[in-house]
């Protein structure tokens, strides 16, 4: 496989709105060391999935050659405005779309003006290749698919771009547990919500530090179940098949709250 780099990363909106609260800022300075470690391995493609690009039918994948515009996200719409351009490989993007049938998906390119990109894409490519020096393949994350057939998909996209000869960097956008504290806070004091979900989150980054696959394997059921992990850690998944289920190691760049919510971005060492 061609990957050159793979990385886990939140897809909150509060870290790029603002940086300047102290428990959000360390998560954005993480991002920041995440961009030069990408810019270093120089991929010619960066393999996208957030778990908030939703789909409900067909696997999705973005097939316009570039999308533009601002985003209000549904639900942090009160800390600003997210402005975001993204360039799309459209070549790699439309074999993807052809090829899922192989694995018993049906799939469906998006091409139109204004088609709402979502937040985490928005502010993994707003960290990560801010100027969109790189394009994109981003795949929805269908509801209705199971972890096995993301690493599927995840799979997939990574066998097309090493057939296209191409230096691929795999981003899985999501978070980590999945409780947000309800009540309004001083965010200066934002905080995993719950001692359970912290404790979850450090045993699942300590197993992917160590590149534990097979135990990773074996707890991340239990995992999504007791930390209501984001939309089950697919974008986990989406990772794990991409880098054909192996990879020797990670750096957690860094890992904190957003809104009570576990948010970690780390860099797999390949």
């Amino acid at each position: 496989m061609s990957i050159v780099a793979a990385f886990l990363v939140p897809g909150s909106p509060l870290p790029m709105l603002r940086p300047d609260n102290l428990p959000w800022g360390r998560i954005a300075a993480g991002l920041q060391r995440a961009a030069r470690a990408l810019a270093a391995a120089r991929p010619d493609v960066l393999l996208v999935y957030s778990t908030q690009w939703l789909a409900v039918l067909d696997e999705l994948w973005l097939t316009r050659p570039e999308c533009a515009g601002v985003h209000v996200d549904e639900n942090w719409y009160e800390f600003g405005d997210l402005p975001y351009r993204v360039r799309v490989d459209t070549e790699l993007a439309h074999a993807c779309v052809a090829a899922t049938r192989r694995i018993g998906v049906q799939s469906k390119g998006v091409d139109y003006d204004g088609f709402p990109i979502d937040s985490g894409t928005i502010v993994a490519q707003h960290f990560l290749d801010a100027e969109a020096r790189v394009p994109i393949v981003a795949a929805a994350n269908n509801l209705y698919h199971s972890p096995e057939q993301t690493e599927q998909l995840g799979a997939l996209a990574a066998q097309l771009a090493h057939e296209q000869g191409k230096r691929a960097a795999v981003i899985g956008i999501g978070g980590l547990s999945g409780s947000i504290l309800r009540d309004e806070i001083d965010i200066r004091a934002d905080r995993i919500a719950r001692t359970e979900d912290d404790q979850w989150n450090r045993r699942v980054l300590d197993l992917i530090e160590r590149a534990d696959v097979a135990g990773l394997r074996a707890v991340l059921p239990q995992f999504r179940a007791e930390a209501r992990a984001d939309m089950g850690f697919k974008h986990f998944s989406w990772l794990l098949g991409a880098l054909g289920g192996r990879f020797y190691g990670a750096r957690t760049h860094a890992y904190g709250p957003v809104y009570g919510s576990g948010a970690a971005v780390v860099e797999f060492t390949l």
